[in-house]
């Protein structure tokens, strides 16, 4: 595995010679860990199927569960899938931007039935981190990219835990340091004139409702999911996680939100605060980084302090619940 830091308070990362040879190997069908807004994505080219095979092989990923393709314009998108009145208005009004949209797939798309997990839908996304976009756009393809981690495991949002978790499977990883959204895109179904809520995630879902004008339903009943984050355990650490905790019980970690300190916290195994303040921001930015730090402890159980549902809550929480959930 070959390291490219980039900068991206300035552009001159764009020119370096490290990023044609970034582009040449996604185009040989490697694997390329790539940071966006959310966290690190697991990159491979959406067109060929063995390296969307790699991104399974490497991830241990069931290849039931469809990838996200990512390209650099709402007009490149545009080419993958058919994009109704819903769709049209949130991708003018999200992209690029944290918001995952699964439309009909056009049979022209070169997207592989892998990355779609065979399904007639793609899920497509323009994202605002820059490095993602420039990639797609220099080597002319959509760009599969699941989140940089073991899959079922705690997704990454930092360059160090990539490395820790994927460095044998990749030819690049990209560091432009700490994702700055810290949780996963939102995905909406607009596959028919209802719009379907598949994913809560960095925009919330009371911004998305306001711009289509209707509540988001509920993503009706499949054998297999619609979008990737819709199995039931994931996002997992290796301790098990205890929900609306109120107290802290001897040999816990915490995971702590807001001023409020919980009865036994002094004692806990390890403590991180998501926001001391509250701000349900910061804290979907420091979620998974947290969820690492406090496994890293040993404690076979991290409570959780309640967050609220409002807002980005409902992602926070959302992940959460998928963290607790029984373990096959």
């Amino acid at each position: 595995m070959q390291r490219w830091t980039v900068d991206l308070s300035e552009d001159s990362w764009r020119g370096d010679r490290q990023a044609d040879a970034v582009c040449k190997a996604l185009l040989d069908g490697g694997l390329v860990a790539v940071p966006t807004e959310t966290v690190y994505g697991l990159a491979a080219d959406a067109t060929n199927p063995l390296a969307c095979a790699k991104i399974f092989s490497a991830k241990g990923r069931p290849q039931f569960n469809p990838l996200i393709s990512h390209v650099a314009s709402a007009e490149a998108a545009f080419e993958h899938g058919d994009f109704n009145a819903n769709a049209t208005r949130l991708a003018e009004a999200f992209w690029p931007g944290p918001l995952t949209l699964v439309v009909p797939k056009k049979t022209s798309s070169p997207i592989c039935d892998l990355a779609t997990a065979g399904l007639d839908t793609v899920a497509l996304r323009v994202p605002a981190g820059p490095v993602m976009r420039f990639l797609s756009e220099n080597t002319g393809v959509p760009l599969a990219a699941p989140s940089a981690n073991i899959s079922g495991r705690v997704s990454t949002t930092c360059a160090d835990d990539v490395a820790a978790d994927l460095s044998e499977a990749l030819s690049y990883l990209v560091d432009a340091g700490p994702c700055r959204v810290g949780i996963e895109s939102t995905i909406v179904s607009c596959v028919d004139e209802t719009p379907r809520l598949l994913r809560p995630g960095g925009i919330p879902r009371e911004e998305i409702e306001r711009i289509i004008g209707r509540p988001l339903e509920r993503p009706a009943d499949a054998p297999t999911p619609a979008a990737p984050g819709m199995l039931s355990s994931h996002y997992a650490p290796t301790a098990g996680v205890r929900l609306h905790a109120r107290d802290v019980r001897p040999g816990e970690a915490l995971l702590s939100f807001g001023p409020e300190r919980l009865p036994g916290a002094d004692l806990a195994a390890g403590e991180v605060n998501l926001s001391e303040t509250g701000d349900l921001s910061e804290a979907a930015a420091r979620l998974f980084a947290a969820l690492r730090a406090l496994d890293a402890v040993g404690a076979e159980v991290i409570c959780v302090q309640n967050i609220p549902e409002t807002g980005l809550g409902e992602a926070i929480n959302d992940r959460l619940r998928r963290a607790a959930a029984p373990r096959r």
